[in-house]
């Protein structure tokens, strides 16, 4: 990646964040070398702790297409996929994977070593029609892959009732009776209770973090947004806690010492889509004149408070509730997140990012930018 495309990233946490990356890619390597078996599923669900507990190796194959985009592989990628008729205006995360999965997976150039082939595929059901899409791909791409596809109702988060609740419940279980009979391992359901504490831990902490940037100046920015790499890959983990407690312990300390991520903070901005995965120093642009992204609306889907009492309905609703969060969201709901982010955070102004490739988080920006010029304007 040009040097001009790579966010400066103000806390040495995020600086160290290069090292936890190339760990998790090593160890999906290194479970495929040993024999154990590794599974591709989608994030923001129950399935990865599932996975953990029963000693898996679960693989985000969504999450390799902002790993592409920073190593600058993601436009001869979707000349692959193009050229086998998936529209350039479709979802860059499905153009990427595919072009990726038809391309040359493991070939000179291709970082981390790219993504060890899946035992297991797991399809959750949930979210936009485009990672749905990706699994279905998956499937076709790796014929001798196990599969598992989960019915999940797709629900918005106000609408959740109990039968929704329940039948999550009961596809967890059979995603655990799927799981033992592919692979020969017992759930520990012990073991799972302490990955699900891990993972509430993990969320807490996040929030910890993020509640830093009411500060101003502000501690930490949009600039170091790619920590959230743990919440996608390591929940469950004391990898991700660990982590998690450093940037807090950072970014407290900054905050006491009123140490901003720039030295005159003028303008304090709301970051509205998906970040640039390609291009993060975009962020730091705006710091040239004295503004810092101190929001955005792709940090609060990743943190999930779980209730570790009963961890089977916890990961339930976390696969219930997270896509719901990002892509089965009202426009009045959005209105409603982006206005309480710019109250609680003291925002000046907004930059709506209009991604033609995620219609739903880019749908209703009009309606939004509106309210915030009405209500707060």
């Amino acid at each position: 990646m040009d040097a001009e495309r790579k966010s400066t990233k103000r806390l040495s946490t995020a600086r160290d964040l290069a090292g936890v990356v190339a760990e998790y890619y090593l160890e999906c390597h290194r479970a495929k070398a040993e024999g154990k078996p590794v599974g591709w599923m989608p994030p923001m669900n129950g399935a990865i702790e599932i996975f953990y507990a029963m000693d898996l190796q679960p693989v985000f194959p969504e999450n390799w297409s902002p790993v592409c985009a920073a190593f600058g592989l993601t436009p001869a990628h979707f000349e692959i996929s193009e050229g086998m008729g998936y529209s350039r205006d479709l979802c860059g995360y499905l153009r990427n994977i595919v072009g990726y999965l038809y391309g040359d997976m493991h070939g000179q150039g291709v970082p981390l070593g790219g993504l060890p082939e899946p035992d297991l595929i797991l399809s959750f059901g949930g979210g936009c029609i485009p990672a749905m899409k990706i699994f279905q791909v998956l499937e076709e791409r790796f014929p001798g892959a196990r599969i598992f596809r989960a019915d999940g109702p797709q629900v918005a988060v106000e609408d959740i009732r109990d039968h929704h609740v329940a039948y999550a419940v009961s596809e967890m279980h059979r995603l655990i009776g799927f799981l033992e009979e592919a692979t020969g391992r017992t759930m520990d359901y012990g073991r799972l209770r302490e990955v699900v504490e891990l993972s509430d831990r993990a969320c807490e902490l996040w929030d910890e973090i993020m509640s830093y940037r009411r500060f101003v100046p502000t501690p930490i920015s949009a600039s170091e947004i790619g920590i959230m790499f743990v919440m996608v890959t390591r929940q469950g983990t004391p990898i991700a806690v660990d982590f998690l407690t450093r940037v807090r312990d950072e970014v407290k300390q900054r905050a006491a010492d009123g140490q901003g991520v720039i030295a005159d903070e003028k303008v304090r901005l709301f970051w509205d889509n998906i970040p640039l995965w390609y291009n993060m120093g975009l962020f730091n642009s705006f710091e040239k004149m004295g503004g810092v992204v101190v929001a955005e609306t792709y940090s609060a889907a990743w943190s999930l408070r779980l209730d570790t009492s009963d961890p089977i309905e916890a990961l339930a609703r976390k696969s219930l509730m997270s896509y719901s969060l990002v892509s089965c969201l009202s426009i009045e709901r959005r209105k409603e997140m982006v206005l309480k982010s710019c109250r609680d955070f003291s925002i000046d102004g907004a930059v709506f990012h209009q991604n033609k490739s995620c219609a739903p988080i880019t749908l209703g920006q009009a309606d939004i930018r509106k309210a915030l010029a009405e209500e707060l304007g």
